[in-house]
């Protein structure tokens, strides 16, 4: 670089660190695009926690009775 004038190799950084932020905000897009998918599919990982966590809770409530009547039962 030392034949080249200082004024051409100012340009040319330039243009590097140009190119280099146009990357650099692509990817910036690209990893925001990715959080939202990834936030998105959590909360429906969440919902369906949430869901599965009510069944239990309703089928160990089913067990519960079973059993009331079992003992009810045996208890006669």
């Amino acid at each position: 670089m030392e034949n080249i004038p200082v004024i051409d190799q100012l340009s040319k950084k330039i243009d590097e660190v140009l190119a280099r932020l146009k990357r650099l905000e692509e990817e910036n897009g690209r990893l925001r695009n990715e959080l939202v998918a990834v936030k998105a599919q959590n909360e429906a990982k969440d919902a369906q926690i949430d869901r599965l966590n009510e069944e239990l809770t309703m089928k160990d409530l089913e067990i519960e009775e079973v059993i009331g009547k079992i003992e009810a039962i045996l208890g006669e």
